[in-house]
């Protein structure tokens, strides 16, 4: 019951806490019509669901829980259990009360379903070393598609190819075949290091419409996006740049913002507001595009139900949203339009999520295995040394 009553005070709030608390009502709701709840109601998978309510719970007082807190009779109904010879484990993403359930000897865990498992320093990088023969680096630097297998490869993986001397080649991998890299040309860009040209690669390829980039703060990833959005509205090749991202503050939140939807949104755009300004040296063509319609900012909450045909739409920040967010963007995109997230997956300021449960590191593990997505991770700071620094060491 004290579960329930969570349930019910939470039901309204934002975020992924509200969306969850809503999700278990109607789930908890629609049992009611297969059973009793108290009994228990068994699901098609085997497993039985059910309202735990014992009067017994005042028992476990002696062991210092103070009933009156909902988390010590979510313990005490787990001690009865045990009692009654059941194997228990209390599934919670609260960390204290994980480490209560441990002091008392009750099995305790975290909620894996939205997480993912262990990724290998590739996996992560989006980036594989492979050796090969001097053979098939002249072949990759003919411009030749040469097959390579490699249990490791996945892809559009970016691959550093490197022959039997100190023959190199930079090359991409998609269904089964390498090619070498591309050397896009956006703007007056010089990618400066390997990592950004994968970036380039990715962000100008017509036939890979999602890319996720992710990187230490200062790496290039909003600015790369942004001159390589800005080069497909002058190819026409879209129609409008999209820009969302997830309004999570950093530290203390200073409450509502006035002013129309694009002033509110405005503290969140300074990171692509200070590019344009880096560029451009002055805001009158950002603003011109704003009020053309050129450049569309699309808060994440009011984003469902609209779609998104011919457009480059920008998520940044996605380390902060869920996986039910980042679903809820991906699905708005329509014909001709290519979506890019990015983040930094080390700097995430949403409760309940982490490095591996966000919904940016769940978007690159599940579909990694598409030709449609393409994923690298910038290591390297380029803003400048202390920032760099900053990111590294503390």
């Amino acid at each position: 019951m004290v579960v329930l009553d969570e349930l019910d005070r939470f039901k309204e709030k934002p975020g992924i806490l509200g969306e969850s608390a809503r999700y278990i009502n109607r789930f908890l709701d629609s049992l009611r019509s297969e059973g009793r709840l108290d009994i228990g109601v068994t699901l098609d998978s085997g497993q039985t669901v059910r309202v735990f309510t014992r009067e017994e719970l005042h028992k476990f007082e002696n062991l210092d829980l103070d009933l009156t807190r909902g988390d010590n009779k979510i313990i005490a109904s787990a001690l009865l259990l045990a009692e009654d010879g059941a194997d228990v484990c209390v599934v919670t993403k609260d960390i204290n009360l994980r480490v209560k359930c441990d002091s008392l000897g009750i099995a305790a865990e975290d909620y894996y379903a939205d997480h993912i498992d262990t990724w290998t320093e590739e996996e992560e990088a989006g980036l594989i070393h492979l050796s090969v023969s001097n053979d098939t680096i002249d072949k990759l630097h003919e411009g030749e598609s040469v097959e390579v297998k490699d249990d490791r490869l996945f892809n559009n993986c970016f691959l550093v190819c490197k022959g039997d001397s100190s023959r190199s080649c930079l090359a991409f991998w998609k269904n089964g075949n390498a090619k070498k890299l591309s050397a896009p040309k956006v703007g007056d860009i010089t990618p400066r290091n390997k990592e950004q040209r994968f970036a380039l690669h990715a962000l100008s390829d017509p036939h890979t419409p999602l890319v996720c980039l992710t990187g230490i703060a200062g790496s290039g990833k909003t600015f790369l996006t942004l001159m390589t959005a800005l080069e497909a509205l002058n190819n026409k090749t879209v129609e409008r740049i999209v820009v969302t991202r997830s309004m999570e503050p950093v530290g203390r939140d200073i409450g509502f913002l006035p002013g129309d939807i694009n002033e509110k949104m405005a503290p969140w755009m300074a990171p692509l507001v200070d590019n344009f300004r880096h560029v451009f040296k002055n805001m009158s063509l950002f603003n011109m595009m704003i009020e053309k319609g050129k450049i569309d900012i699309a808060p994440l909450s009011y984003i469902r139900g609209r779609t998104f045909d011919n457009a480059f739409i920008i998520v940044d920040e996605a380390q902060n949203a869920t996986i039910h967010e980042l679903k809820t963007v991906v699905t708005r995109v329509g014909e001709g339009s290519k979506i890019v997230m990015m983040g930094d997956t080390d700097q995430i300021d949403t409760p309940y999520i982490d490095k591996k449960s966000n919904g940016l590191s769940i978007v690159i593990d599940r579909l990694r295995d598409s030709d449609l997505i393409a994923h690298i991770h910038l290591p390297r700071g380029e803003r400048s040394k202390i920032a760099t620094l900053a990111s590294r060491s503390l």
